[in-house]
C-alpha cells in the first residue's frame, strides 16, 4: 500500500526558486495510503484540526469569521476514519488568530455532536480564557472565572477538555503560586480528566514567561509540580516547545498516570517511537496535513514494524519543519494550503485572511516537500491547484 505506484511521474509545473528564477519541477513517484485505519494503534493520536472558511460570505475577514460548517465537519470525519482523534478549537483552528470564543463554542458543539453520532469518536476541545480581553484581566480570580465559564460550556456540550494556556494568566501571573492557584482551582472542578496544553511563545508570543518565569528550567519544575499534584484530574499534557529533550525530560518526571502528548512538530517521529524508558503520544497540528500517512505509520508501529513507521513518517518531518518555521504562529497557512491541494476544500481562503501570511516561495517549497514525502493524495489535482495559485501571483505555467 505504501510503495510507489509509478517509478516516475509525468507531471510537472513551473515553481519559483530562492534566486528569483523559475524552474520546471517534475513530481516524484506517488505513494498511496489507506483512507481508513488498517489495524490498530498503540499510541493515542490527535490531530489538531483546521476550520474551513466560507469564501462566499459577505463579511470582513479581519473582523469577523465565516465558517463552512459542512466542509469543516467533513474534515473531522476524515480524521476519525483514519483512527485519529480530533483536538478541537485549538490554535490550528486559528483560535485567537481569527476564531473567537462564540464561534469556537459552536465549532465544539457541532464537532462533539458529530463524534457522538459515530459512536463517541475521540474528540477533546479547547477551553481557555480568550473571551476575557487581556487588558480586562485585573487579578487571578478573573482568570479562574474565565476558565470556569468555558469549561462549563464545553462540558454542557458533552465534550472533554483541553485546558489551553491563557494569555491573561501569562500577563498577570507573576509566580508559581499564581499558576498553582489557577490550575488547582480549575482542575478541582472538571468532570473528567483533562489534557493540559503548554504552548510555547514561538506559537503565540503573548504566552511568553508562562508558568511565571522566563526560565524554561524553572517553568518545567513549576508545571511538573502542578500536574503531579493534580494527576487524578489530568489525562495528559501536550508539550509544544519544539525542544525534544525537554519533552523527554518532562515525561520521565511526570506521574505515571499522566500521558505526554507530543506537540513537537519538528521531532514527532522519534518522540512517538520513544526509547527504552518511554514514549510520547501525539497531539499535533501537522497531523491535519499528513493524516493518512500518520495513521498508516502509527498502524505499522503498533504491528511491531518500526522500520515501516519511520519509512512513512520520517519523510514528512522536513515538510513539517518547513510549515512550522519561524514565525511559527503562521503555520496554519501551510496546513490549510495542504487541505486545498489535497481536495478537502475548494479554495485557499482562511479565517482572518491568514492565507496572506506566507510567501509564494514558501508555498512552492511546501509543494516540493509534500510531493517528495508522498503526501499529495491526487497529484494531478494538486498540480492543477498549485498552478492556479501561482497564476494569481504572476507565475504562469
Amino acid at each position: 500500500m505504501n510503495k510507489p505506484v509509478l517509478p516516475v511521474s509525468s507531471l510537472s509545473l513551473k515553481l519559483p526558486t530562492a534566486n528569483r528564477s523559475i524552474e520546471t519541477y517534475r513530481l516524484a513517484a506517488s505513494r498511496v495510503f489507506p483512507a481508513r485505519l488498517e489495524g490498530t494503534l498503540n499510541r493515542v493520536a490527535f490531530s489538531a484540526a483546521h476550520v474551513v472558511a466560507d469564501p462566499l460570505a459577505d463579511n470582513d475577514p479581519w473582523l469577523t469569521s465565516a465558517i463552512d460548517w459542512d466542509k469543516t465537519i467533513a474534515f473531522r470525519e476524515h480524521i476519525w476514519d483514519l483512527g485519529l482523534g480530533v483536538a478541537e478549537a485549538m490554535d490550528t483552528a486559528q483560535r485567537g488568530m481569527g476564531l473567537d470564543w462564540p464561534t469556537s463554542l459552536e465549532l465544539i458543539q457541532r464537532s462533539v455532536k458529530a463524534a457522538k453520532a459515530r459512536g463517541d469518536a475521540l474528540v477533546f476541545s479547547g477551553a481557555g480564557t480568550d473571551h476575557l480581553a487581556v487588558e480586562d484581566a485585573k487579578n487571578i480570580d478573573d482568570v479562574i472565572r474565565a476558565y470556569e465559564e468555558q469549561i462549563a460550556a464545553v462540558e454542557k456540550a458533552g465534550g472533554r477538555i483541553i485546558l489551553m494556556a491563557s494569555r491573561a494568566l501569562a500577563k498577570i501571573g507573576r509566580s508559581a503560586d499564581d499558576y498553582a492557584k489557577v490550575y488547582n482551582r480549575v482542575l478541582s472542578q472538571v468532570r473528567e480528566p483533562v489534557i493540559i496544553h503548554w504552548l510555547g511563545d514561538m506559537f503565540d508570543p503573548a504566552l511568553a514567561n508562562y508558568w511565571g518565569t522566563s526560565s524554561l528550567d524553572e517553568a518545567m519544575d513549576i508545571a511538573v509540580g502542578i500536574i503531579n499534584a493534580n494527576a487524578a484530574k489530568v489525562d495528559g499534557v501536550k508539550v509544544s516547545l519544539l525542544d525534544k529533550q525537554r519533552e523527554i525530560d518532562m515525561r520521565r518526571r511526570l506521574d505515571q498516570r499522566v500521558k505526554v502528548y507530543t506537540g513537537d512538530d519538528f521531532n514527532y517521529a522519534e518522540l512517538i517511537a520513544g526509547d527504552d524508558q518511554g514514549f510520547s503520544h501525539a497531539l499535533l497540528g501537522i497531523f491535519d496535513a499528513i493524516a493518512p500517512a500518520a495513521s498508516y505509520a502509527l498502524s505499522r508501529l503498533a504491528a511491531g514494524d518500526e522500520a515501516g513507521f519511520h519509512d512513512v513518517l520520517g519523510p514528512t518531518v522536513p515538510l513539517s519543519r518547513h510549515i512550522f518555521k519561524a514565525p511559527t504562529r503562521f503555520y496554519k497557512t501551510g496546513i490549510v494550503f495542504m487541505a486545498y491541494l489535497n481536495g478537502h476544500q475548494d479554495h485557499f481562503t482562511m479565517v482572518g485572511g491568514q492565507e496572506s501570511t506566507r510567501s509564494t516561495l514558501h508555498l512552492a517549497e511546501l509543494f516540493r516537500l509534500a510531493d517528495q514525502a508522498g503526501l499529495l493524495a491526487n497529484p494531478e489535482l494538486a498540480t492543477r491547484r498549485m498552478k492556479a495559485v501561482l497564476a494569481t501571483r504572476g507565475i504562469e505555467s
